[in-house]
């Protein structure tokens, strides 16, 4: 396992592809979900210094707070609710330019001015969403969709 990351400037999907490999060698070989959630957080808040970057892990209906970067955050999201929570029922990534206009929207911090969700799907049922916060308006689009869902792929949650 790499101990530091190599953080590079450059286009986003530049970044991505740097930062891409370097998780799948600093989760390969580790079974312990909760340390790969939490290490993939880090990486990407040091990567693209984001407000906020962390998993909901989905437990008995309702999505949990897990590993995170970042401010405080909300302990409990009920499915349907939110970000997170609208990204969870309908199983599907949401980049949303400008929280204040989204229905719902849960403001953890009033910090956060755009984010993106991403659910993690493991036997065609939702198991955690990755959520990354922005202090930026419209800060993702579907280049961080792509690479974010890459980066899901590749984490293990069956042990």
């Amino acid at each position: 396992m790499p101990e530091d990351l190599l953080i590079i400037k450059g286009t986003k999907e530049d970044q991505y592809k740097n930062l891409v490999p370097q998780i799948a060698a600093i989760i390969e070989g580790e079974t312990d979900l909760i340390a790969n959630l939490a290490n993939i957080a880090a990486a990407l808040k040091e990567q693209f210094d984001w407000l906020w970057v962390g998993f909901y892990l989905v437990k008995n209906n309702e999505l949990v707070v897990g590993p995170f970067q970042g401010p405080v955050a909300c302990t409990r999201i009920k499915k349907g609710k939110g970000v997170c929570g609208t990204s969870w029922e309908q199983e599907k990534t949401l980049i949303i330019e400008d929280v204040e206009h989204f229905p719902g929207h849960i403001s953890c911090s009033s910090l956060s001015k755009s984010e993106i969700v991403v659910p993690v799907i493991k036997n065609n049922e939702v198991v955690a969403v990755l959520d990354c916060d922005s202090s930026l308006l419209d800060d993702f689009d579907e280049t961080d969709k792509f690479y974010l869902e890459e980066i899901i792929a590749g984490i293990n949650f069956n042990e």
